[in-house]
């Protein structure tokens, strides 16, 4: 399974990964394994970008926090964009939302200094210009 089934955008050693509009049961699995994938080729800071995200379930909650676990072990550092009051409200009821960063969006959560998060993060380095730029041309309208 090396097809990626989730658009991943690489900005040196971060990637910002695209997540369905719902994660839900029926696809959490897939998600889980698509952003494991991505720490597995050496993501040094993973981006869930669940901006167009509108719902998400507890088995999807259940992904995040497996792939936050994956990359902590791994010195990797998670963090997540969420935009949809249904999505913030699901991971601030289960406190997900007090173990990983959230960000409004992606060129946020670029901005932000890599080391933050106490995850054991490796301080990456971002050009907050650049890769706001990357993003913003990528990330396209709504």
């Amino acid at each position: 399974m090396s097809q990626e089934r989730y658009p991943v955008l690489w900005i040196g050693q971060v990637a910002v990964v695209t997540l369905p509009p719902e994660i839900d049961v029926t696809n959490a699995d897939m998600v889980r394994e698509e952003l494991a994938s991505v720490l597995n080729q050496g993501a040094a800071l993973l981006i869930a970008d669940l901006s167009k995200t509108s719902f998400c379930d507890s088995a999807g909650v259940s992904a995040l926090v497996r792939t936050f676990r994956r990359a902590a072990t791994s010195e990797s550092s998670m963090r997540l964009v969420v935009s949809t009051p249904a999505v913030e409200r699901v991971l601030s009821i289960t406190g997900v939302d007090r173990l990983l960063e959230t960000f409004p969006s992606v060129a946020a959560s670029l901005a932000s200094p890599g080391s933050q998060g106490g995850q054991g993060g490796q301080g990456v380095q971002v050009q907050p210009d650049t890769a706001t730029a990357k993003a913003d041309t990528d990330g396209g309208g709504a």
